[in-house]
């Protein structure tokens, strides 16, 4: 495992030296600190927890602020298990993490929908768009006849679409940028801009 915190900056598209066209998204990376290590020994596992975004000591709890020591509290926090690197508390880490890989898994929450209907959130057919119809959007039958009579678990319906955590696998690093600590990589990922997400190093590549 080995990953950072940072925030969607937005899209763009980059040329190569072959007159290419890359579709890619910007990611910025504030500074992330090694807020704590954790040990075998002491905890039965090895992990580092990783912290990003400074907030006042004011503006946070007092049991939440009390693991960061020394340190500014921050906003977001992730503790990646068996951290490929070795650090301490107090480390700085910043885009060069991932100057040795070429592609890397992002993780964050996709953007929300709101409540919808089984054509936009399970990619429903519908029926016909002729007058007279009568079914045009509808989900079809739902329920069961006189046994067992009830709609079964896990039946696609409307309801809430968005909102949850995503994963999108295999994504190339395009350019890494160390002096203005932003990464490139290419397509799409998850959640809307200056929405925070995870990168990691890709686990299949």
């Amino acid at each position: 495992m080995l990953g950072l915190i940072g925030k969607k900056v937005g899209m763009t598209q980059i040329f190569d030296e072959r007159g290419v066209l890359t579709p890619v998204t910007v990611i910025k990376f504030e500074e992330n600190v090694v807020v704590a290590d954790r040990n075998e020994e002491k905890n039965g596992y090895n992990a580092a927890v990783i912290g990003s975004v400074d907030r006042k000591k004011k503006h946070v709890s007092k049991p939440y602020g009390g693991q960061f020591g020394e340190l500014a509290p921050k906003k977001y926090l992730k503790e990646m298990r068996d951290f490929d690197e070795s650090v301490s508390v107090g480390d700085v880490l910043g885009v060069s993490l991932f100057k040795d890989y070429a592609f890397v898994d992002i993780e964050g929450t996709s953007k929300g929908k709101g409540y919808q209907g089984v054509m936009k959130r399970h990619g429903f057919g519908g029926g016909r768009s002729t007058h007279g119809s009568k079914f045009h959007r509808g989900l079809g039958g739902t329920g069961m006849a006189a046994t067992p009579s009830k709609v079964q678990k896990g039946r696609k319906m409307p309801g809430r679409m968005g909102g949850v955590k995503t994963s999108v696998q295999n994504l190339r690093i395009v350019k890494i940028d160390e002096e203005k600590q932003v990464l490139m990589v290419k397509g799409a990922i998850p959640g809307p801009r200056e929405g925070m997400v995870i990168v990691k190093k890709a686990k299949k590549k």
